[in-house]
């Protein structure tokens, strides 16, 4: 692997244990002339940004756009990027075909694989059930802490945390307050219904904002019937894999991972390409309709005569 490699490598790392979600791309195969090598990589953030080299002006929009979808998905996509003339039948099953006109008799396999961060879970209190839920979480690759409500501090907390409050008595105002005032991803609390709910009334006649405590889920854990404390972190782990799977413990996404809004996707009338309508793809405005090109070539071929291109896309 070359410096360039490492460095995305690296990066990659960086970004995972800041918490953030991201999709690597890695050229896996190529057929000359192409600018994109064997073992090229690149980072491409929620936000469309790529970081590294993975192919040029042809493949790099490709890239961009699946890789977003990828992120979305979480899951994996292997790409063939080549001429329009391949045989769509002696392609592997599942890949994913996109024709680049554009690159003469040049080809490309990109693997794009979701990056999605260890889920962020700190159990508050002491008693054996928050050391079974740290145990069981941690079987499945969470990062786990067990905090007691005394030590817990806003420093202990990120917008991605999942917090589980089973002090049982012990400081739960406290630890509760601090909590949603950390706004995390997930705050429940282990109690009964009833105390629960008296809970939350003392912290919000505290002054605690009623709209950080209507976040806190209490009782915390998928109904079981009758169960033993053990059992219990049973219950919350089940509710809190069932929230995962609905993707409601991401946390709220900064400007800087935030989703971008969907964007219209047209066809060059060139090389037949899909390409987003945004102003980075080379628009040519004629009759009253703006054009879109993957590239500056096909866009000055498209200016200097339109009308044979519009007459072979009609066809």
């Amino acid at each position: 692997m070359n410096a360039q490699g490492w460095d995305i490598v690296e990066q990659a790392a960086e970004l995972a244990r800041r918490g953030e979600e991201f999709a690597l791309a890695t050229v896996v195969w190529r057929q000359g002339p192409s600018s994109g090598q064997m073992g090229s990589r690149a980072i491409i953030t929620r936000d469309g940004q790529l970081h590294g080299w993975i192919g040029g002006a042809c493949a790099e929009p490709v890239v961009l756009r699946e890789a977003v979808r990828v992120i979305e998905s979480r899951e994996p996509r292997l790409l063939f990027l080549g001429t329009a003339d391949v045989p769509q039948s002696e392609l592997p099953e599942g890949m994913l075909y996109v024709p680049m006109s554009c690159q003469s008799e040049g080809a490309l396999q990109i693997y794009v694989e979701p990056v999605v961060p260890a889920l962020d879970l700190v159990v508050v209190g002491d008693s054996p059930m928050t050391h079974t839920l740290a145990e069981l979480a941690g079987a499945l690759g969470w990062k786990t802490r067990v905090i007691g409500a005394p030590e817990l501090s806003a420093d202990d907390l990120t917008e991605r945390s999942i917090v589980v409050v089973a002090s049982q008595g012990h400081g739960d105002e406290d630890a509760v307050a601090l909590a949603v005032s950390a706004a995390p991803a997930f705050v429940g609390l282990v109690a009964s219904r009833k105390r629960g709910e008296s809970l939350l009334a003392y912290l919000a006649e505290r002054g605690v904002p009623r709209h950080f405590l209507d976040r806190v889920r209490t009782p915390v854990g998928l109904d079981l019937g009758r169960t033993t404390h053990q059992e219990i972190a049973v219950s919350v782990l089940a509710e809190l894999v069932q929230r995962r799977a609905a993707g409601e413990l991401t946390g709220s996404p900064s400007a800087s991972s935030a989703v971008p809004s969907p964007v219209a996707e047209v066809l060059d009338p060139v090389c037949g390409m899909t390409v987003t309508a945004d102003a980075a793809h080379f628009p040519v405005e004629h009759e009253g309709t703006t054009y879109y090109f993957c590239g500056a070539r096909c866009s000055q071929s498209f200016a200097a005569d339109p009308a044979r291109y519009l007459s072979e896309a009609e066809a």
